[in-house]
């Protein structure tokens, strides 16, 4: 859920940096350049006191809504609209009646589905590998409720008693899910790939 929020309107900011030109343009993509360099430990505490305060805290929301706001997605979806998107098409598509989400939808998503899958499956590697947030968040200790990452670093953190085997199979369980998605995506990528290597 995170992954998909996150690539969509990250796109869908990138998009609308690329294609108005407003006021207020470069100095909304400055913003966002800063929001970028702030590292996450930094915000850290006063997110889980407002998490608290919507009484979101031990829930997985906390986990998949912050996704939308994404500035290292949008920074490398602008780029790659910069180097690849025809303003024209866009001129053309208001031209023949397209809407603007419209225009976004049927025209810059396909054409944006080479980046798309690239931050796709950074997008989700960043998550499902994400142990601070998550051990922040989720601070019941339920079995049920943890994530895979800390279920792994429960097993490994045990020296007691340590089995090789079970913690080697812990963590090839944890990188089936990103393989599976790189396998999904990486035929987007070749595309692309194939794509902008054609010279007319």
């Amino acid at each position: 859920g995170s992954t998909i929020l996150t690539v969509f309107f990250s796109a869908m900011t990138a998009y609308g940096l690329t294609v108005y030109n407003f006021k207020i343009r470069d100095g909304a993509y400055t913003v966002i350049l800063a929001v970028m360099m702030v590292p996450v430990q930094v915000t850290s505490t006063g997110f889980l006191q407002f998490m608290i305060q919507l009484d979101l805290e031990d829930t997985y929301w906390p986990l998949i809504i912050p996704g939308i706001a994404s500035p290292a997605i949008v920074f490398f979806m602008r780029q790659s609209l910069k180097s690849t998107f025809p303003l024209e098409i866009v001129e053309a598509a208001r031209i023949d009646g397209c809407g603007e989400f419209k225009t976004f939808i049927k025209i810059a998503i396909p054409m944006m589905k080479p980046a798309i899958a690239v931050q796709a499956i950074f997008a989700f590697i960043s998550k499902w590998n994400d142990y601070y947030t998550t051990s922040m968040i989720l601070i019941s200790g339920k079995l049920q409720q943890k994530t895979l990452p800390m279920m792994v670093s429960a097993v490994m953190s045990n020296d007691k008693t340590a089995d090789y085997g079970v913690n080697y199979t812990a963590i090839m369980l944890s990188i089936i899910p990103v393989c599976a998605v790189y396998l999904a995506l990486s035929k987007f990528i070749i595309a692309g790939v194939a794509l902008g290597g054609v010279k007319e």
